[in-house]
C-alpha cells in the first residue's frame, strides 16, 4: 500500500497589527503542492512560487483574506467550538475502541468454548455406554 502525500494548506500570516496578510511561503512548501482554502479554485494544487503568486493578486482570493480579517471574531470562536468538538470526538472514540476491543475478547473467548463444546460433543457421540441387557428391566 503506497502513503498519500497531501499537499500543505495555506494560511496567511499576521502583522503587526493583526490583520491577516498574505506572504508568499518559501519554495520548500511547493514540494508536494500548495493548496489554498479561499474557495476561488478549489481542490487546485499549485505546484509552484510564480502560480500561487499570481493566484493571491486575485479577486476572489483578495476578498477571501478581506472577509476573514472582518470575521476575525467569528473565526476564533468557531475554533474554539471546533476544538471542544475534535476532543468530544475523541473521547467517544477512545470510549469505542475499548468497547470494541472488550467485544473482539468476549469473542474470543466465546470462540474457544464453542470449540472445546464441539470436541466433547464429538467425543461423547464415538463413546458408547455399555448396558447389562441381560438384567434389563
Amino acid at each position: 500500500m503506497d502513503l498519500a502525500v497531501e499537499p500543505d494548506t495555506y494560511s496567511p500570516i499576521n502583522n503587526e497589527n493583526g490583520d491577516y496578510i498574505d506572504q508568499l511561503p518559501p519554495s520548500s512548501h511547493f514540494k508536494n503542492g500548495l493548496r489554498c482554502t479561499c474557495g476561488s479554485r478549489k481542490e487546485h494544487v499549485f505546484d509552484s512560487r510564480q502560480s500561487f503568486s499570481s493566484h493571491i493578486k486575485t479577486k476572489t482570493h483578495q476578498k477571501w483574506l478581506a472577509d476573514i480579517n472582518l470575521n476575525r471574531l467569528n473565526y476564533f470562536s468557531e475554533n474554539i467550538k471546533l476544538n471542544d468538538t475534535v476532543y468530544s470526538q475523541k473521547l467517544i472514540i477512545a470510549k469505542l475502541q475499548r468497547e470494541n476491543e472488550n467485544l473482539q475478547r468476549e469473542k474470543l473467548e466465546d470462540t474457544q468454548l464453542i470449540t472445546e463444546l464441539k470436541k466433547k460433543l464429538e467425543l461423547k457421540e464415538t463413546y458408547t455406554i455399555p448396558v447389562d441387557l441381560i438384567n434389563f428391566d
